[in-house]
């Protein structure tokens, strides 16, 4: 399977749709899963992860409320 490719198909869609983006980082597993359809091994997954990460512009993003909404998942679990 070519990382780099799936990383590229990837980048490709998240740019120019903040909301993906955002849903991207608070879930990316899920978010790869469910939308691009791409299952993979944990090693290889998470890599697909990092060099998304490396890529997405973040400008356009309101980083605040992204991290606002995994603060609020934190204290769902009393910590």
């Amino acid at each position: 399977m070519d990382i780099q490719k799936i990383i590229g198909d990837v980048v490709a869609k998240l740019t120019g749709n903040p909301e993906l983006i955002k849903s991207f980082l608070s879930n990316p597993v899920e978010l790869l899963e469910k939308t691009f359809g791409i299952d993979l091994p944990d090693d290889q997954i998470n890599q697909v992860i990092e060099g998304v990460k490396g890529k997405i512009d973040l400008s356009n993003i309101d980083l605040g409320q992204a991290a606002g909404l995994l603060g609020k998942l934190k204290g769902l679990f009393g910590k």
